[in-house]
């Protein structure tokens, strides 16, 4: 589907035709440039769009088709690079990922998303708003999808991080009560935003440092300082991925330490019955000659000795801790 599409002249949006062919052919003629954007195309929708901008064919059902790593390609006439868009849900803490493909060429970029988190309608007003920026060309839209998309990893990685130190308090709090499930599901949110964020850093790279790719000089400098924020989202969303794992082992060390607590809390009273139940045991055998049955204080003297054993017993395992 086509949401927005028009001509691009010094920086300034101007009024032409509808047809977006007929756009490509006043820039063609005139100068400038064509933005034409659309939401998850059909292919027989794409197929004009392909024939008219002459788009590489791998590139266009890559496109079409989505589902793709980030990465950069440089078909000559036109140049393609896909970008992972990431919406983060926090009251239910899951991350969602969308995709954008941008086709680049001497008079259009044309960009095609899929998924949550990737409109681009400010990034257009805002741009509109800027003519002297906007006039450097296509590359300057790519750019400033670039910088919104990662501006977009930074923030969910604040919130991310949030989310972990909060979680990192529950599991240092005194109880009972585990979190490994909570911090399994959020551990494959980070992984998941991580695989948005960590491949994007070649395509970026090469935005940066590629001297035959078309890009206008004073545009350069941008791309540099984008690099530094998508090396910046790296670096968090790696902390993350670090600061969980960790804190899977502090909470899974603390059900083990619970386990050793319990397993001597029973061994401790399994001792403290031990020597009743062998008395029990043996004057239960009904021997005939048991010569202490017929003894005046052998009752008292059993009940004794068998009180103060097990008052010792437990005067050393509460002193030790165990119980």
């Amino acid at each position: 589907m086509l949401v927005d599409c028009a001509w691009y002249l010094n920086g300034e949006r101007q009024s032409g035709p509808s047809d977006f062919s007929d756009l490509v052919d006043l820039a063609r003629s005139k100068g400038g440039f064509v933005w034409a954007g659309f939401a998850a195309p059909s292919p027989s929708e794409f197929e004009n769009v392909a024939g008219e901008f002459n788009l590489h064919p791998l590139a266009v059902e890559d496109a079409v088709h989505a589902h793709q790593r980030p990465k950069f390609e440089d078909y000559g006439e036109s140049q393609f690079i896909v970008l992972r868009t990431v919406f983060y849900d926090e009251p239910q803490s899951q991350v969602s990922t969308g995709e954008l493909m941008c086709f680049i060429g001497d008079h259009f970029i044309v960009v095609v998303r899929h998924g949550e988190g990737s409109t681009l309608t400010s990034v257009r007003h805002d741009l509109e708003s800027r003519p002297e920026f906007l006039n450097h060309g296509p590359f300057a839209v790519l750019h400033a999808i670039c910088d919104r998309v990662i501006d977009g990893y930074v923030e969910i990685g604040n919130q991310l991080q949030d989310d972990v130190t909060e979680l990192e308090t529950k599991v240092f709090t005194p109880g009972r009560k585990t979190w490994s499930q909570a911090i399994y599901l959020l551990k494959r949110e980070v992984i998941e935003f991580r695989h948005a964020v960590e491949p994007l850093s070649g395509p970026i790279d090469r935005l940066v440092s590629d001297p035959i790719l078309p890009i206008p000089t004073p545009m350069r400098p941008f791309f540099r300082d984008t690099s530094d924020h998508l090396a910046r989202a790296a670096e968090l969303v790696a902390g993350l991925d670090s600061l969980l794992t960790s804190v899977l082992n502090a909470d899974l060390a603390q059900i083990q330490v619970r386990q050793n607590e319990d397993m001597r809390r029973i061994t401790s009273w399994v001792a403290l019955a031990a020597a009743p139940t062998m008395v029990a045991g043996i004057y239960g055998m009904n021997f005939d000659h048991m010569p202490e049955l017929r003894w005046t204080y052998s009752y008292p003297v059993l009940m004794a000795f068998l009180g103060l054993f097990t008052f010792g017993l437990w005067r050393k395992f509460k002193s030790s801790g165990w119980l």
